[in-house]
């Protein structure tokens, strides 16, 4: 790693500069608290910051503790300890006149989220880092024809910044995913029902003397299916996968909404069952937990064998009962498509309803060009958007709604025909 020149002073100020370090970290939505702020300052005090990369590992082992806040603190340190005038290169990539190559810096969430924790921290009236003038009040213009909850629920989950994030995930805690009943081959007693039971008629009349006095009636009893859930959490889904899982865990812990279970797996490079994680009441504690039991969180992708691993070890256990499945995932994947589809058509089979929710169909122009995304998508019943809170909230219409297709029907038009009996034909 490219680690910049650091611009420490020597004034005494190093306790002061980590502090406020730890503030823009904290605003970019790294967990920190004074605690390792403390360990932080101890810790460089003991190892020195004569070298860049000492000190740039010192901070990293203090405040990062996931995988996916690696990204943010590299580019947190890169612009607080590079640049003195952080705010004017900030704001010059910030203002809505900048496109080119500076629109496609910030597209990535990494660089994004650390310019709006740097920014928020600079337009509020903090202490100054050394003996320069402390940076002048800005102010933003931020009038918008709608609400911000209704512009945040179609705001696309890459480009929010760390407060938009946790808005976002206070939302999601607060969304359910209703199912309704599924009938059942059993039946059971009622007054006025609509079919006969005739086993309750006639021992009712043997205890007559064989006159029929009355006649019993039944009705068929209704269930509540199972939720399985499979989320990719590969490198090209980690701005998608942490977020989908706090949905998934408010789904699995709210009260009502149906599901006799919700089953919960991840997969990346191999599978990993994370259920018992999700059934924790709390959501950062059900996360990492489940980020301790994944071992391959912003990896490769392999969702054929992901696929073969859950048909084989999982389908039997967790797909009776007329199951419904989420798959979700951007379909990116370098296997075989011949195996992939023979995959997703045994668990197409296996499950009551198969829904693929992709976030790659937010953009207007999306095709099933990708070999993964061909091969997977003549098996699966519906077809949705995944990369705001309102696509999410489309699934309940989707799984309520047997013939539900969502955008299937479009895509597979777009298709070769070769490619889709292709698809067909690999199971």
């Amino acid at each position: 790693m490219d680690l910049p020149a650091l611009d420490i002073p020597d004034d005494g100020k190093l306790v002061h500069n980590i502090t406020h370090f730890a503030r823009a970290l904290r605003k970019a939505g790294l967990p920190i608290g004074p605690g390792r702020v403390i360990d932080a300052i101890r810790a460089v005090e003991a190892a020195g910051f004569t070298r860049r990369e000492d000190f740039f590992w010192t901070l990293h082992a203090c405040f990062v503790s996931r995988p996916e806040h690696r990204a943010v603190f590299a580019q947190v340190f890169r612009l607080y300890w590079r640049d003195p005038r952080f705010l004017e290169h900030m704001m010059s990539l910030m203002l809505p006149a900048v496109r080119g190559v500076q629109e496609e810096r910030l597209a990535r969430a990494g660089e994004k989220r650390a310019a709006e924790a740097l920014l928020d921290g600079a337009q509020r009236p903090l202490p100054p880092l050394d003996d320069r003038e402390a940076p002048p009040e800005i102010e933003i213009d931020a009038t918008r024809t709608a609400s911000d909850a209704e512009r945040l629920k179609t705001l696309d989950f890459e480009q929010m910044t760390g407060a938009e994030m946790a808005e976002a995930q206070r939302m999601l805690a607060r969304l359910s995913l209703p199912v309704k009943p599924i009938a059942s081959r059993r039946t059971q007693a009622a007054p006025a029902g609509r079919l006969p039971d005739w086993r309750r008629t006639f021992r009712a009349a043997l205890r007559q003397g064989g006159e029929l006095a009355d006649f019993s009636t039944k009705n068929r009893r209704f269930r509540w299916p199972n939720l399985v859930v499979l989320c990719d959490i590969s490198g090209s889904m980690s701005a998608y996968s942490r977020i989908v899982l706090h949905f998934v865990h408010a789904v699995a812990n709210h009260r009502g909404a149906g599901w006799a279970r919700v089953h919960a797996f991840t997969f990346g490079t191999r599978l990993t069952n994370i259920t018992r994680h999700m059934a924790a009441r709390d959501v950062d504690q059900a996360l990492a937990g489940a980020g301790a039991e994944a071992q391959d969180w912003q990896g490769g992708t392999r969702i054929g064998a992901s696929l073969h691993a859950f048909n084989r070890d999982w389908s039997r256990r967790v797909l009776g009962q007329g199951a419904v499945v989420l798959l979700i995932t951007d379909g990116l994947d370098r296997d075989d498509p011949a195996d992939l589809a023979r995959e997703m058509q045994r668990l197409h089979l296996s499950a009551r309803r198969l829904i693929w929710i992709n976030p790659l169909l937010r953009w207007d122009g999306f095709a099933p060009r990708a070999r993964g995304i061909a091969a997977m998508l003549p098996h699966v019943d519906s077809f949705r958007a995944g990369h705001s809170i309102a696509a999410l909230e489309d699934l309940a219409a989707a799984i309520s709604a047997a013939g539900d297709s969502g955008e299937k029907a479009r895509l597979m038009a777009l298709l070769a025909p070769g490619a889709a009996s292709a698809g067909r034909s690999a199971g």
